[in-house]
């Protein structure tokens, strides 16, 4: 993702209006890595500028990915997140905490795949699901203990 100050070029350049709420949410997703949410980005902004509204929120990060600034993640459960990271990748996404993170597939744009029948692959995006390290080292809670 561009930096706020090229965004707020580009923005204006579409002729769109480049807010005081617009810059927050720019530098806030600028080197983010977190795979945030319209409603995770919204707590982070509204503690940092009370008053900006979700819609402004959602707004920007749709003109965002419009741009092609953002990548938006439907990854299961739960909210869509927006990734700043355009660069070809994949993601992991931990099924305890949620936790989204970025990855990279070697020979994922060239992948050995049986069953196509004719469909011809545009895009490829990997999901890898499991336990993110933190969440992976404590202990199951679900686990059943007989015999202890």
């Amino acid at each position: 993702m561009r930096s706020p100050a090229e965004l707020t070029t580009a923005f204006r350049a579409q002729g769109w209006k480049v807010t005081p709420q617009r810059q927050l949410l720019f530098r806030l997703l600028h080197g983010n890595h977190t795979h945030p949410s319209a409603e995770a980005l919204y707590l982070v902004a509204s503690a940092q500028m009370p008053g900006i509204s979700l819609r402004t929120v959602y707004q920007t990060l749709n003109d965002l990915a419009a741009m092609g600034e953002l990548q938006q993640l439907s990854i299961g459960a739960g909210s869509a997140r927006f990734d700043p990271n355009v660069d070809d990748h994949h993601h992991v996404v931990c099924r305890s905490c949620g936790d989204v993170r970025d990855v990279y597939v070697l020979a994922a744009a060239q992948p050995v795949l049986d069953g196509l029948d004719g469909f011809q692959v545009e895009s490829t995006s990997i999901v890898l699901g499991g336990l993110c390290a933190p969440c992976a080292s404590r202990p199951d809670p679900s686990a059943n203990h007989q015999g202890d």
